[in-house]
């Protein structure tokens, strides 16, 4: 359906009118409020970027502008991650590669409006005609050569079901022919592709202000997206089935928040060193947990919105993300990791056609999986391991992609049902994420830890779209 960005609808329950104003005028005061993030307070930002001096000193040898844009204000807060970061976005826009560079700009647009995120549709429009691209193919998909035309289906189904990419999609773009793609070019496209559809997850989940030069009149604006009433997804109104989920959330009176989560991450270590749970229970629980996660959000984002003003970089603008075998309507195999991993597969297939993109991406991943200061709030001496492995394998477990190692009775235990909520906006339907839902969760944990959060969701969802890209090439292959 698409919507003009003249009117915004809601629909909203009866109890949430005054709510629902509010939430209104939030939204629009998003391309208003100072500080690179409607969400983080721009103190804590300065600060960040006041003690991340060696991060600092490298975006601004990367950075051709000589400033720092607002993701890597944000970023800051995480230097060490940051670094890896820029360091793999820098390689993959502006080093030697397989694809030109205005080719690259213009697949990160591509990608980008897939979410509908006008942040970094502007950002790449700037880069774009300075790297010698063609106005004209601004104008929209009709104007653009038929060869990069072609990668709409894999920019489709990579964004939203990349569970459903084959092996046919590879041959029928590296097939002979004028308009064909090379699978080192192809590898390229699809790093790109995957990379900016999981940047406009962090974003959108982490309330990213437009940069200042973004509001003149030739640039895309950010629209307000809602059409639903906040209270659906936080106070879980719209679960159909209550039963299937956990009530392992009713926190005892003598014990806040932050320690019950503390709480449980200590009982569920005990566990783990007290009994061994089978294989089959293992499975089990993963099946359960998938079906639930498709509950979280049930109804209430079945139809795409699309914004007109982004709309002629994409085709199919009402596809959209698919819970993994919901309802039965596809019956699709879990993606087994211990078959096809990226260790041990994608790693050396991606490095193979796309020299050293492979080194940087693996770097990249183990820093934020295994990023950690030992705090959690106010707590110190914490080992968060458990927490962000829980993060990082909900976000696959949403997307299909089964650990056999992994007992996931714990992500009930660790995630409440609004950080869910959170988790599956931000990485399936980032434009609809709200800073309500962002401030719902965790409320006594420091923003830097939310970022951290982001982050972690941001680099799952991408290896989870590589893991699917790299396995029909493979089987291309073979």
């Amino acid at each position: 359906m698409n919507r003009g960005s003249s009117s915004t609808d809601f629909t909203m329950c009866s109890n949430c009118q005054k709510l629902l104003r509010k939430s209104k005028e939030e939204s629009r005061a998003l391309q208003s409020t100072r500080g690179p993030s409607a969400f983080i307070p721009e103190k804590e930002l300065v600060q960040a970027n006041s003690v991340a001096d060696c991060s600092s000193l490298l975006v601004e040898e990367f950075c051709t502008s000589g400033r720092l844009d607002n993701i890597t204000q944000v970023m800051s807060l995480h230097p060490q991650y940051l670094e890896s970061f820029i360091r793999t976005q820098f390689y993959m826009l502006r080093m030697d590669g397989p694809l030109p560079l205005h080719y690259r700009h213009y697949i990160a647009i591509m990608a980008s409006a897939r979410h509908q995120c006008s942040y970094l549709i502007n950002m790449h429009v700037d880069e774009f005609l300075k790297t010698g691209g063609i106005a004209e193919w601004l104008n929209g998909l009709d104007y653009i050569p038929q060869r990069l035309r072609n990668l709409n289906e894999i920019n489709k189904l990579l964004a939203h079901r990349p569970w459903l990419i084959t092996k046919e999609h590879i041959q029928e773009l590296v097939k002979t022919g004028e308009n064909n793609w090379s699978l080192a070019e192809l590898v390229h496209a699809m790093v790109l592709l995957a990379h900016y559809h999981a940047l406009a997850s962090f974003v959108f989940g982490s309330g990213i202000n437009p940069e200042q030069e973004q509001h003149s009149s030739n640039r895309f604006s950010p629209g307000l997206i809602s059409n639903f009433c906040d209270c659906d997804l936080t106070n879980d109104n719209n679960i159909k089935n209550r039963s299937l989920l956990s009530s392992n959330f009713e926190l005892d009176d003598s014990l806040s928040e932050l320690e019950n989560l503390i709480e449980r991450m200590k009982r569920l270590q005990e566990d783990r060193e007290d009994e061994e749970t089978s294989q089959e229970e293992m499975l089990t629980r993963f099946e359960k947990e998938k079906k639930e996660s498709f509950l979280v959000i049930s109804g209430v984002f079945d139809e795409v919105v699309s914004m007109s003003n982004v709309s002629r970089y994409i085709e199919d603008p009402g596809f959209g993300y698919k819970d993994f075998a919901r309802r039965g309507e596809e019956h699709l195999p879990t993606f087994r990791v211990q078959d096809y991993s990226w260790e041990d597969h994608g790693f050396s297939l991606v490095n193979s056609l796309y020299s050293d993109i492979g080194h940087l991406l693996d770097e990249k991943f183990r820093m934020v999986y295994n990023l950690t200061y030992n705090t959690i709030a106010t707590h110190e001496d914490v080992d968060t391991t458990m927490l962000r492995r829980a993060l990082f394998n909900y976000v696959h477990c949403m997307f299909g992609i089964r650990y056999d190692d992994y007992d996931y009775g714990e992500v009930n235990q660790l995630l409440e049902q609004s950080l869910k909520v959170y988790i599956k906006t931000v990485t399936c339907y980032p434009e609809r994420a709200t800073k309500r839902m962002y401030d719902s969760y965790w409320r006594q944990f420091k923003h830097s830890e939310k970022v951290h959060v982001n982050l972690l969701l941001m680099e799952a969802r991408m290896q989870a779209e590589l893991l699917y890209a790299l396995r029909a090439i493979t089987r291309h292959l073979t």
